[in-house]
């Protein structure tokens, strides 16, 4: 089997340290906010994520009122994935990794609102209903809430893993090349 590569290496932007240690921080810092903070939510990123969560209800909702639902945790997630395959598509790894992270953390964000289906002990914008308590409902799975946000939470860690560890691999290819 052939493998296409579709940006030349010839082309690619180098990866520089300062880069790749912001890449990593990024990283710790969501990974630390989510395991040691009390309430598990990066400032400022989580925010926008809420928003993007938020708008995703109505937009879904204007299209069948069935799937308003599962709007927002899909604007959480396309949001973060079409940016990466943005940094993909032209090219820029550390835009590429960061963005990685960035759906890597989000996903740590659903899988804590998916644990709490059936406690429903975290806060609603608004009120209303707990999304993944009806999701999981309709789908017959509300009493394994907690394992299947543990399997996102891993999901969501190893996205992370993934971004840094591809980052540092251009990084250690490139400074190769260097010598």
């Amino acid at each position: 089997m052939v493998k296409v590569d579709p940006i030349p290496s010839r082309v690619r932007p180098a990866v520089s340290l300062p880069a790749l240690v912001g890449v990593f921080l990024a990283a710790l810092v969501c990974l630390w906010f989510h395991g040691f903070s009390a309430l598990g939510w990066v400032p400022i990123l989580d925010s926008a994520n809420l928003a993007l969560h938020e708008a995703g209800h109505p937009l879904v909702g204007w299209f069948s009122e069935r799937l308003g639902v599962y709007g927002g945790t899909l604007f959480q997630l396309l949001f973060p994935a079409l940016a990466m395959a943005h940094f993909w598509r032209t090219g820029h790894p550390v835009g590429l990794a960061l963005t990685t992270v960035w759906l890597g953390e989000n996903l740590l964000q659903i899988a804590r609102y998916m644990a709490d289906a059936r406690a429903q002990l975290l806060p609603l914008v608004g009120g209303g209903e707990h999304d993944w308590t009806e999701i999981l409902s309709r789908w017959g799975l509300l009493h394994r809430d907690t394992l299947l946000a543990g399997l996102v939470r891993l999901a969501g860690c190893a996205l992370m893993l993934v971004a840094c560890l591809g980052l540092w691999r251009r990084y250690r290819a490139a400074t190769r090349m260097a010598r």
